[in-house]
């Protein structure tokens, strides 16, 4: 029991540790907000890529996508994206609100939390297989985001934009240019890989560093009954349903643990800016992100030690 509670302290520890100090680097003004905003702009285009190529290209490709795993990631989003449209509907009259909320509920953090989450358990090598679902749930989320906020605000979108949208994500050509690179044989220079694994191991310290400096709780008292309500879904209603399922189906190791950040996850942080940028609730999806991810470090520490104690890694 001792032994599976540092296990999964060990595990969301540094996190927390990261996301403190990202609020004092926002505390004392290190960072103004544009400053923040533009690293965390560079985060995502520049060294997110690295590390999904590192872990991709410097694993067995076969190991690397497990179909049962993707499959059972795509269903269970897929299922649970179409649950939570009609229970939102259902308890909200607000077309902007109900896509803000909607997105929230089935889009996490998977990007940010899943690597770290993977690499703090079983070490650098062994987090082929979130990187894998990674490259398969992030183009959905985004599909599915555009659908959705572009429905409850009574625009329309084309399956050529959203084609160019998923391509144009700096992640997925990461993953593209890794899978590329194995498929055809081609060696990466040791010079050149040793350049990408040092700004692989850079990648997820920063980008939960600026995530705690991206928090500002201004605004977060309106709308308290559907901020509570999109929180407790996405923390605890849709990890308790899709792990229960995923340790019944068997999922064990990497594998149970890449659908564990996926699942179990705050809000991605992206939500917000795609919010914003797409006239819909920016304040509901924001408030969502900054109070689910300091309190996700407490669910994911509790959802890590039951299913430790179950024995599923």
């Amino acid at each position: 029991m001792a032994g599976n509670l540092i296990i999964c302290f060990n595990a969301v520890l540094p996190l927390m540790i990261y996301l403190v100090i990202g609020g004092l680097i926002r505390k004392f003004n290190i960072l103004s907000e544009k400053e923040v905003k533009s690293v965390n702009r560079m985060i995502f285009v520049v060294l997110f890529p690295a590390l999904m190529f590192e872990n991709l290209y410097s694993a067995n490709i076969r190991q690397a996508f497990d179909l049962r795993l993707e499959f059972y990631g795509i269903a269970f989003l897929m299922i649970m994206y179409g649950l939570t449209s009609v229970f939102v509907r259902k308890i909200e009259k607000s077309p902007k609100t109900r896509g803000a909320m909607i997105q929230a509920m089935y889009r996490s953090n998977f990007v940010i939390m899943g690597l770290p989450i993977t690499i703090n358990i079983f070490g650098k090598g062994k987090a082929a297989a979130t990187a894998a679902l990674i490259m398969i749930i992030v183009p959905l989320f985004n599909v599915l985001a555009v659908i959705t906020l572009e429905y409850y605000r009574g625009g329309k979108t084309t399956v050529r934009s959203l084609v160019v949208r998923i391509l144009k994500n700096p992640i997925i050509l990461g993953a593209i240019a890794a899978i590329v690179c194995l498929l055809l044989g081609i060696k990466i220079p040791a010079t050149v890989n040793g350049v990408i694994s040092s700004m692989s191991e850079t990648c997820s310290v920063m980008a939960m560093i600026i995530l705690g400096a991206s928090f500002n709780p201004v605004g977060v008292t309106r709308g308290k009954r559907n901020l509570i309500i999109t929180i407790v879904v996405r923390l605890l209603v849709y990890p308790a349903i899709g792990l229960s399922v995923a340790a019944a189906l068997g999922f064990r190791g990497p594998a149970f643990i890449a659908l564990l950040a996926m699942m179990a996850a705050p809000p991605a942080v992206s939500s917000f800016t795609m919010a914003q940028a797409m006239d819909s609730d920016d304040e509901l999806a924001g408030n969502a992100v900054i109070i689910a991810t300091p309190l996700s470090c407490l669910t994911l520490f509790m959802w890590l030690f039951i299913f430790k104690t179950m024995g599923m890694f």
